[in-house]
């Protein structure tokens, strides 16, 4: 049974559209805390988290104004949505060297031919690093937010789980599978990894 006073979140949403600022105000107090506490419990930074919750609540007024919102009926899950990704957004710019553990304890950039020394070397490096942001992109979307969550935001599996309403044994063994589907991927493409550590 649904108890919010008020109107529902569609109605805001209409008058907003027809030009009603203050129906745009309404959604944002009624949903900033709870964006703002989803964001905070992934970046833990006020300050980051009070930049993104503002980031968030422009994507709502552009995409609002852009007619591409279709989320009728769904506004609270497509804007908790939103605050997500963008907090994992952030961390995958932020951090270009992840530390992704793989399943034997290894660590998935030591045995890449990573090098000091000349621009050759440098632009090796940024593809390789590329080429693993895009095979993480490509796992299954549960097995890609847990491990983005674990190693490109260091968060504890007992956060994970609460992050994504999971017990702690499925979020680890969605990262397992995804460490293993991460790991299938990379030697598909004949990846450069240490053959001692994967041997076929």
């Amino acid at each position: 049974m649904n108890k919010r006073i008020g109107p529902r979140d569609a109605e805001l949403i209409a008058q907003y559209r027809n030009g009603n600022e203050a129906a745009f105000d309404l959604l944002v107090d009624r949903y900033k805390t709870k964006v703002y506490t989803t964001i905070l419990l992934i970046v833990k930074d006020q300050e980051l988290a009070e930049d993104l919750l503002q980031d968030v609540f422009v994507k709502v007024i552009n995409t609002l104004h852009s007619d591409k919102y279709n989320e009728e009926g769904k506004f609270q899950p497509w804007i908790m949505r939103i605050a997500h990704n963008l907090a994992v957004d952030h961390f995958r710019k932020s951090r270009r060297y992840p530390v992704i553990i793989m399943e034997d304890g290894s660590n998935i950039f030591n045995s890449l031919r990573f090098s000091e020394g000349n621009v050759e070397d440098d632009q090796v490096k940024e593809e390789e690093v590329a080429l693993i942001r895009r095979l993480i992109d490509e796992l299954p979307e549960a097995q890609k937010q847990v491990l983005i969550m674990r190693h490109y935001m260091d968060m504890s599996f007992q956060e994970i789980a609460d992050q994504t309403g999971v017990s702690i044994n499925t979020a680890l063994g969605r990262m397992r599978y995804a460490l293993i589907h991460l790991r299938k991927k990379m030697k598909q493409l004949n990846f450069a990894y240490d053959k001692t550590i994967y041997p076929k």
